[in-house]
């Protein structure tokens, strides 16, 4: 089994006596998340359901280091740090999928460092990009001890069910994705029965990231977001049998959307951004806050989509189109931005790496 064979509780801390393991992952921006939850997915299956992230820059570390007790401590930033006997590790505290994974792996007497360059609860997929990276570097370490190391398929698969299993409600796939392989993708969700449940489709190679850089922003909009609420909804609106009309139209949306940005033609994937968008604040108004509103509406003036990041609620928003019209409304984000403490634009890129390790 996968468990017995990452069983290296033993071995851990003469591992790390010689060794600084860190790994690191992406944080994405997306189009048509909740597509990738199974939940979703598996009745829309006749429509071809998918869905678009571009891994960026925003990177997550994960540090492994020994620690003198047996216990497990995790430090990250924006969080209280947190120490548990392995036995014992509460799986529903702030930083409780990072203890998860730490039990799954039968880790004592290490001290896990989590580094994220993405603000705290952005809806950038942060959780789910240390969770890789964690696994990841979990890997190395079961590597240098004579094991067989994980692949990216595996990486992601163990961080999904983890995550989804400590969350209490369905998880997508993409965070997970993004965070392993990197890249401008969509993602097309299957059975899972022949093979894994998800296809990757490249739609704009590294050759091409240079120029698509000039063709997206992304801006904080100064509080954090809260997704179990929104996508909770969506969830028990969905098994209820309600408004799930809309949810073919959102397959689609995401579908003519992916199709225009695979063929440079921004100004429709705009049009597609901004029609499911609307949906999603037709089901769910509270998608977007005040200032969300105030720039979704400032790039629909300006002949730009702009959506959410992840489920909503407070976190990031993000706005494609053609690079001249980008770049005009980067000033009028800019000012709207001005508006809000700790909100402003982030300047970022497309990321090919996906997951990386690295010893010192």
């Amino acid at each position: 089994m996968l468990r017995d064979q990452f069983y290296m509780a033993d071995k851990l801390k003469d591992i790390l006596k010689d060794r600084h393991i860190e790994a690191s992952a992406p944080c994405r921006i997306d189009m048509g998340g909740t597509l990738d939850i199974s939940t979703f997915y598996y009745p829309l299956m006749h429509l071809n359901p998918c869905t678009f992230n571009i891994a960026i820059n925003l990177r997550t570390r994960v540090s492994i280091l020994p620690f003198e007790k047996n216990s497990i401590r995790i430090s990250s930033r924006g969080f209280r740090s947190a120490e548990y006997p392995p036995g014992s590790a509460p799986f529903n505290h702030p930083l409780g999928l990072m203890f998860a994974i730490a039990t799954f792996f039968r880790a004592e007497g290490i001290h896990i460092v989590i580094d994220s360059s993405s603000p705290p609860r952005s809806a950038l997929g942060g959780s789910s990009a240390a969770a890789v990276a964690l696994i990841a570097a979990f890997s190395k370490t079961c590597e240098n001890a004579g094991k067989k190391p994980l692949s990216k398929r595996q990486m992601v698969l163990i961080a999904h069910a983890i995550e989804q299993s400590v969350a209490g409600v369905p998880c997508g796939l993409q965070d997970q994705l993004a965070a392993a392989f990197g890249g401008v993708n969509a993602w097309y969700w299957k059975d899972g029965i022949d093979g894994p449940p998800f296809v990757k489709k490249i739609i704009i190679g590294k050759e091409f990231a240079g120029d698509f850089e000039k063709n997206f922003i992304l801006a904080y909009c100064g509080v954090p977001h809260e997704s179990k609420n929104i996508n909770g909804r969506w969830v028990r609106r969905f098994v209820s049998g309600k408004q799930r009309d809309l949810w073919d139209d959102i397959v689609i949306c995401t579908g003519k959307f992916i199709e225009a940005v695979s063929n440079r033609k921004f100004q429709d994937a705009a049009f597609f951004m901004n029609k499911e968008t609307a949906i999603r604040r037709k089901m769910t108004p509270d998608v977007l806050d005040d200032m969300g509103r105030m720039l979704v509406m400032s790039a629909v003036k300006n002949n730009c989509g702009a959506r959410f990041t992840g489920a909503g609620g407070g976190g990031c928003i993000w706005a494609i189109g053609e690079a001249g019209n980008i770049e005009k409304l980067k000033k009028k984000w800019e000012f709207i931005l001005m508006k809000r403490k700790g909100a402003g634009l982030i300047e970022v890129k497309p990321d090919y790496r996906g997951v990386s390790v690295r010893e010192k």
